[in-house]
């Protein structure tokens, strides 16, 4: 049986204090491990597991993903926004990169067929070797209607088997615009800091990605260095990483423990009601918990990081359905999407809800 146990929020002030009060505001992604790290642990999380092939599926997605970005990082040809570019859109609360209203390069074209092709020689026969197929013969007005609906979180003519490789292409240009924003910015030096000491400003909206405006995937508590303990929420499109209190909602801002609570899994195989108390105790130091807000009704897991060194984000998430099945059923709704595993009605119902276990995207193999 599957329960669930509520653990006590940390003061802010206490985790600081834990961190030596200091916390980087941002964590960027390295270009020579993203993607591979999130194969690897999605390969790691495949082994008996009960959506094992679609986790697999999803880490040939990631190597192809890895390569994509090496790839863009030698030949380069994505445009980013320059330092005056940024500085306005900072003035104006804005992400410099952003997904849904920005500009898209049209490069991302040519990094979904590069994904596809990749797949291809692993991915034969099966759902998702005929998803591989109809974007192989798409157009381009039919990608970047694809591209506008997921970035947008518009479900009306998204083909939700076709979307997570759609999404692959997306993160990987988007990601590699993040890594070169931050070179860039490194690059002037003192002089080109005046205005801003990070390479973008942080939103009004904290919920939200500050470069491309995005929601998280999860957060995740990171541990070593000047992170150690600190919660950041990891974008589920260009993989930047923001500081967020823990024992505050990422999608309204409350805070406080009569409002938060953290919810979590634990398998009792059999177990008696009076070994209860120390289920709960185990599952109040899962690796991965909900942060439930009673004040607005959504939720948003964490993943403890200092629990389990291995863990990433969209690879944790996806392995963790369960958890968000059980939460939904509380009444809560997700604050954070996966853009590997969507659900909802093609025929128009917004992509608000989370993720659904149940195969609508493409099942895969090794």
């Amino acid at each position: 049986m599957s329960v669930t146990a509520t653990v006590r929020v940390l003061p802010a002030e206490e985790i600081a204090a834990r961190a030596g009060g200091h916390t980087a505001p941002y964590r960027w992604p390295e270009r020579s491990t993203f993607f591979a790290e999130r194969a690897m642990r999605l390969r790691q999380l495949a082994h008996g597991h009960a959506m094992g092939d679609f986790l697999l599926f999803v880490a040939r997605l990631a190597e192809a993903q890895q390569a994509a970005l090496e790839r863009l990082g030698r030949d380069g040809g994505v445009a980013v926004p320059d330092a005056a570019a940024v500085d306005r859109a900072s003035l104006a609360g804005k992400p410099p990169l952003a997904a849904a209203d920005g500009p898209r390069d049209p490069a991302w074209q040519g990094v979904l067929r590069e994904i596809v092709r990749a797949l291809r020689t692993h991915v034969t026969s099966g759902p998702a070797a005929e998803a591989l197929a109809r974007l192989e013969r798409a157009d381009e007005v039919f990608l970047d209607r694809q591209a506008d609906a997921l970035l947008n979180g518009v479900m009306a003519g998204l083909d939700l088997a076709a979307a997570p490789v759609v999404a692959a292409a997306l993160q990987a240009q988007w990601t590699h615009q993040v890594i070169e924003l931050v070179r860039a910015h490194e690059a002037r030096g003192p002089a080109g800091a005046q205005a801003q000491t990070q390479p973008v400003g942080m939103l009004d909206d904290t919920g939200i990605c500050p470069c491309c405006g995005s929601r998280p995937v999860v957060s995740i508590a990171r541990s070593g260095g000047d992170a150690s303990g600190q919660r950041y929420l990891h974008c589920s499109l260009c993989g930047t990483e923001w500081h967020l209190p823990r024992g505050r909602c990422a999608h309204c801002g409350a805070s406080g423990s009569e409002k938060i609570a953290y919810l979590s899994l634990d398998r009792q195989d059999g177990a008696r009601d009076e070994e209860e108390p120390e289920a709960s105790a185990r599952a109040a130091r899962a690796t991965i918990q909900a942060e439930t807000c009673d004040a607005c009704g959504h939720y948003l897991k964490l993943v403890h990081g200092e629990r389990e060194p291995l863990a990433e984000p969209v690879a944790d998430d996806l392995a963790s359905i369960t958890l968000d099945l059980l939460v939904a059923e509380t009444g809560k709704q997700r604050h954070g999407i996966n853009l590997m595993l969507l659900f909802g009605d093609p025929d128009g119902a917004a992509a608000d809800e989370a993720v659904n276990p149940g195969a609508t995207a493409p099942p895969g193999g090794s």
